[in-house]
């Protein structure tokens, strides 16, 4: 899981080098691509979107997670999901650099509110 980054004590920083933050860039991009083809599969296909949903209800985690891949992602895919919806989290493949994420969380159920 992806964690904050510690504080850096007070004092000089040290010099600039982009370099690591530029690649994490480049890498996140790569992370947001695969995520327009999920998100756009989804959009697009309710069949795919049904199966999708229908494996999340069923508690079938596995399955959700060979459909996402299905599309040809090469991110690193968890799913979470719950009656309300999923949240799917994009990581560089394994291997690579562990420098960023992305989290998608997307409702199919909205609850009518509570009056008790």
């Amino acid at each position: 899981m992806f964690t904050p980054f510690p504080r850096m004590p007070a004092g000089p920083y040290p010099p600039i080098d982009p370099a690591l933050f530029s690649q994490s860039a480049a890498t996140a991009q790569t992370l947001m691509n695969d995520a327009a083809a999920v998100l756009k599969k989804l959009a697009e296909s309710p069949s795919f979107a049904a199966s999708v949903m229908s494996a999340a209800q069923e508690g079938k985690t596995e399955e959700v997670k060979r459909l996402i891949r299905s599309l040809g992602i090469r991110s690193k895919t968890e799913v979470y999901f719950n009656p309300d919806g999923i949240r799917l989290t994009l990581s560089p493949p394994p291997g690579a650099f562990p420098c960023c994420q992305l989290a998608i969380g997307l409702r199919w159920n909205v609850f009518p509110p509570f009056h008790g």
